[in-house]
């Protein structure tokens, strides 16, 4: 075989980069030979000598090509459903149905389960959830006085408030607006009370 072309190295790992980017999967050998225009068993030598220089991942099966690029992307991810709509005013009727589901790296939203919330209405935002924003909602955690949850009253109707406890005495749950300029001191009382999540992070539109 001739000297190997430095050039079309980097022809190979910037179309394996771009298709990875584009279509979240490596191309195979043959895609490789096809955009660099060589055989694929030239390409096949390619990838294994560039592995031994250090400067991919390859294996020597197909689709199994890991470049310092691929190596940037969130190496771990969990699939989370975007389930719709949650009411920050008044307690309003929920209909959970998936939109679809996003992956969430763990580096930056850590390990769990969850799923995402579009809040709607106005009465968190002193605590930064505006109408629209996107909510992430974890549900494997133990709700504590003064969290944001996901509340299911007794009738059925789905909120987002912050968690006030339980009045012993009443033997109500309580939970709190977060809009002091409008809602003041505003709280909603409930008999029975399901946490159906807490709210752990906001994603939002500049």
């Amino acid at each position: 075989m001739r000297v190997m072309s430095e050039e079309t190295m980097k022809s190979m790992i910037s179309y394996i980069d771009q298709y990875f980017c584009d279509k979240h999967a490596t191309p195979s050998v043959g895609e490789i030979a096809r955009r660099v225009g060589i055989p694929k068993t030239t390409a096949y030598r390619y990838l294994v000598e560039m592995n031994n220089r250090g400067m991919i991942e390859y294996d020597g099966k197909a689709r199994k090509i890991r470049t310092p690029v691929i190596r940037k992307f969130a190496p771990e991810s969990a699939p989370c459903p975007f389930v719709g709509s949650i009411p920050c005013g008044p307690a309003q009727m929920e209909e959970e149905n998936v939109r679809e589901y996003i992956r969430l790296p763990v580096s930056l939203f850590g390990k769990g389960k969850f799923y995402i919330l579009e809040a709607s209405g106005d009465s968190m935002v002193d605590v930064g959830i505006d109408d629209g924003d996107l909510v992430v909602i974890g549900t494997d955690c133990t709700a504590e006085v003064g969290d944001i949850v996901v509340a299911l009253t007794e009738d059925n109707e789905s909120t987002l408030k912050v968690f006030g406890g339980v009045d012993e005495k009443a033997e109500r749950a309580v939970l709190e607006y977060r809009n002091q300029a409008k809602y003041p001191d505003q709280k909603i009382f409930v008999r029975q009370l399901v946490i159906q999540g807490i709210a752990k992070h906001v994603i939002k539109a500049l």
